[in-house]
């Protein structure tokens, strides 16, 4: 009997099957410190224990990107390791704050899948849910995948493709329990730029270049535990269309969340994540560069202290973002983009900012 499991393929994954993930995963304070080296990000919430206290919580939570790698690496032996490539996501929302100590359990729901046209893949939807182990919701997020078929003569099945909204509505943000910014200090937060202090329709260049090593794209996919065979096996992925292995999706995420610092500083923390899109794989030795549209701004729950900034975050791979690249008059993507992120983040009202004198 062969002991060895090789995962789901796409004949595996029936609608309405429902995933337990294995692996329940502590968090510690390793973990953000090793995610915040691995990023470079700079968001005070998630670095300064004084300021998310300060802020309401009980201490800095985790970065939401990182709790979305942690499930997302969850559902990857069971969802994905036979996969193409991860498609894009949607209807995500982040639910409760994580901290340090809290351990992390994941499942998922199929809730589509249809057989692509050369019958030897196809494309599966799920819902995967993050919660703590003692059952509190803390993520929940839609993505699809291309999967490869086990045996491309099998026949293909109904195809059945969700109805997914185009975004999450304000309504539906949840902010997290305590989070009541009193006193915004720009001089410690870094940025100077507060809810009424951006656009809709504005477009920022976050200016800064990172470079994605060889080591450190591993390492952050391994943190995630994300085992995706693309993402690590050089054996086969130097036989492949791009010679080398593919650097995970979420690494790109969130080293352009990182630069999004740059103009963006108060945008924290992420509630939502409307859709994205994997747009063109990424190599080491690549360098990333981001943009970002304000594309709406919400006020939540009635909040005073708080707003909601609706932003597209653009990644590109070699090309500055001076221009904005992005798409061409056919709707076309160019060829250096990465990715295409839609997300609610909160951010203080300057109603609640203060200086070091004030």
């Amino acid at each position: 009997m062969e002991k060895g499991q090789r995962g789901n393929f796409f004949e595996d994954l029936e609608v309405g099957r429902v995933l337990r993930h294995a692996g329940p995963r502590t968090v510690t304070a390793a973990d953000a410190t090793l995610y915040l080296a691995l990023t470079g990000s700079r968001f005070a919430l998630h670095a300064a224990e004084p300021l998310a206290r300060a802020w309401g919580l009980p201490g800095a939570p985790l970065d939401e990107l990182l709790v979305f790698h942690l499930v997302f690496g969850q559902s990857v032996p069971d969802l994905s390791v036979n996969a193409v490539a991860n498609l894009g996501y949607a209807d995500g929302r982040f639910l409760a704050p994580v901290f340090p100590g809290d351990t992390l359990v994941a499942r998922s729901t199929v809730i589509g899948r249809k057989e692509t046209s050369s019958r030897r893949t196809g494309i599966v939807w799920v819902r995967t849910e993050g919660f703590k182990i003692d059952g509190t919701p803390v993520l929940s997020y839609v993505r699809w995948v291309l999967v490869h078929k086990r045996d491309p003569a099998s026949p293909a099945p109904e195809p059945v493709v969700p109805s997914l909204p185009a975004a999450v509505t304000p309504d539906r943000l949840v902010i997290p329990a305590g989070l009541a910014p009193r006193a915004v200090d720009p001089a410690e937060t870094g940025g100077p730029w507060f809810f009424e202090d951006y656009t809709v329709g504005e477009r920022i260049d976050h200016v800064d270049g990172m470079g994605v090593m060889e080591s450190e794209h591993r390492l952050a996919t391994r943190l995630y535990r994300n085992t995706a065979r693309v993402h690590f096996n050089d054996h086969v992925e130097r036989q492949g269309r791009l010679g080398a292995v593919i650097v995970y999706g979420g690494v790109v995420m969130s080293i352009a969340h990182a630069l999004a610092f740059n103009g963006l500083a108060n945008a924290c923390p992420i509630v939502a994540i409307n859709a994205g899109t994997h747009v063109n794989p990424c190599v080491a030795g690549d360098t990333i560069y981001a943009w970002s549209e304000i594309l709406d701004r919400a006020v939540v729950h009635d909040r005073c202290d708080l707003g909601a900034l609706r932003l597209r975050l653009v990644a590109l791979k070699n090309r500055p973002a001076a221009e904005f690249p992005y798409k061409d008059a056919t709707g076309a993507y160019a060829p250096e983009v990465l990715l295409d992120l839609d997300y609610w983040a909160l951010v203080p009202r300057r109603a609640v900012a203060v200086s070091r004198q004030g």
